[in-house]
């Protein structure tokens, strides 16, 4: 790693780390300082808080600063750090998705996704970490690193996005790549206390190579602490080229829909279901009409096809691995849980995978009919508040983990097979939480039909209004260690 410059401290890093990316890219934009400057602060900043964390899986220093050095002029976000997710191909970097069966090898390059940013003038400063291939809701792949909740290091950031989510809670970067495929973004946003949207299907430009599977479930953008960076992040990797960003609150009352329990129909946790309520009386608050619903398909068995569907994904990992890697015993590359989804698929029948695309076909109807009724559903993020390291690793026993991790996500699912927008709000905590300062992080998760993300990101701005959360701060980020230094 370069050295850092003998006019910046430490504490100098700290301060600019508690800005956001609009806030940093104006001292570029106005002239106070250099996106040199900007790169370098957050490199300090990983490299004094990270150790605690572990959110980063590989820090690019040259890499980010012979970029941040040579960029040209122009760019909303010129000189803005940000972090990749490791399974994000960006030029000069591994894209390992924190599995053993990867090699280092660097990537040649992007995607549309990756040039819009790069477009942007944002500057990749290293890659987070996930769990292998994405496959589990919490950061604690056996490549390493595992990922630690900026909150509580006891508890999990939540996943598959976790080192995103942990990175900017903490304050490393502004800006961190999330994907979503089963509550990805939004998982990680409930557990770390940030903003994550996870746009509807078709909403962004292409992100990754072509995948039957992932290209129906996946939704991308950028993790931050405020809604007018995930805002501008959503515009500006929109389909549409030079979208227009929404900037504040509309004045529209909405129809918010409101559903407690899972898909299953099990009650989520007392602090879960509390944060639900206080969001739904804040909406209440605001002029917006709160009424309570049901949801509009069964749950159970739209669980069971998205289960198939999953398992689908990790036996594609398998196959791959299997038919190129050149490794002796599976074991050695993947991880338990990689190989059960594998092994499970084997014994799928086609009748199943059938019965999954079924469902993936009849949802967009059955939820626009739901939305002629309500505007936006508000329901929980994760039936608990954080869990412990440990409860999703991936060497727990795979009967266990399809049962008790999918009770978890109970929720999240749902707007990914539908091709739906959804985004996590950090409006309020867990109230029995032991973390250090206070409760840990509960999102609320605000959902609609297809199309409407900016109708979310507006209310979003309003709620952001009524109930800031940008002066909460975790355990380990810029802003207790600046108090420390």
């Amino acid at each position: 790693m370069r050295k850092p410059s003998p006019m910046l401290e430490l504490t100098d890093a700290f301060a600019l780390g508690l800005l956001d990316a609009h806030d940093q890219a104006a001292l570029v934009r106005n002239g106070e300082l250099d996106a040199a400057t900007l790169a370098e602060a957050a490199l300090m900043r990983i490299a004094a808080l990270d150790p605690a964390l572990r959110a980063a899986s590989h820090v690019a220093s040259e890499l980010a600063t012979a970029r941040a050095a040579r960029l040209p002029g122009g760019g909303a976000m010129r000189g803005v750090p940000w972090m990749p997710k490791d399974s994000l191909d960006y030029p000069g970097m591994p894209s390992r998705a924190c599995s053993r069966s990867r090699t280092g090898m660097l990537a040649a390059a992007g995607h549309p996704f990756v040039d819009r940013l790069d477009a942007a003038g944002l500057v990749a400063v290293g890659k987070t970490s996930m769990p292998e291939f994405g496959l589990l809701g919490s950061t604690e792949p056996l490549a390493g690193p595992v990922t630690r909740n900026p909150w509580s290091a006891r508890h999990s950031p939540g996943g598959s996005s976790g080192g995103a989510g942990a990175a900017v809670a903490a304050g490393l970067v502004p800006l961190a790549h999330g994907s979503d495929g089963a509550g990805s973004i939004r998982l990680p946003a409930s557990c770390c206390g940030v903003v994550g949207l996870k746009p509807g299907r078709d909403a962004t430009v292409r992100v990754r190579s072509r995948h039957n599977v992932e290209d129906l479930l996946v939704g991308d953008s950028l993790m931050s602490r405020s809604v007018r960076d995930t805002a501008w992040a959503f515009a500006a990797t929109h389909l549409q080229p030079r979208r227009p960003m929404v900037t504040g609150p509309s004045a529209r009352r909405l129809r918010i829909a409101v559903i407690e329990n899972g898909l299953q129909g099990g009650a989520p946790h007392a602090d879960v279901a509390d944060v639900v309520r206080r969001t739904a009386d804040l909406c209440a608050t605001l002029g917006h009409r709160v009424e309570a619903a049901a949801w509009p398909l069964d749950g159970a068995a739209f669980l069971q096809s998205f289960q198939d569907l999953w398992t689908h994904l990790g036996a594609d990992c398998v196959d791959t691995v299997r038919a190129g890697s050149g490794v002796r015993r599976l074991e050695d590359a993947l991880e338990p849980w990689t190989l059960a989804l594998g092994s499970r698929a084997e014994m799928l029948s086609p009748a199943a995978l059938e019965a999954a695309y079924r469902q993936l076909a009849g949802l967009p109807a059955r939820l626009a009919d739901f939305f002629t009724r309500h505007d936006v559903l508000l329901s929980p993020v994760a039936s608990t508040p954080p869990p412990l390291l440990g409860t999703f690793a991936p060497t727990v026993p795979a009967a266990t983990l399809m049962e008790t991790m999918f009770d978890w996500i109970a929720y999240t699912p749902l707007q990914n097979l539908a091709g739906t927008p959804a985004i996590s709000l950090p409006l309020f905590a867990a109230s029995d939480s032991d973390a250090p300062g206070g409760g840990l992080p509960v999102g609320s998760m605000f959902s609609a039909d297809r199309g409407q993300e900016d109708m979310l990101l507006a209310l979003a701005y309003e709620l952001e209004n009524a109930q800031p959360w940008h002066a909460r701060w975790p355990a380990v980020s810029v802003a207790t260690r600046s108090r420390q230094a």
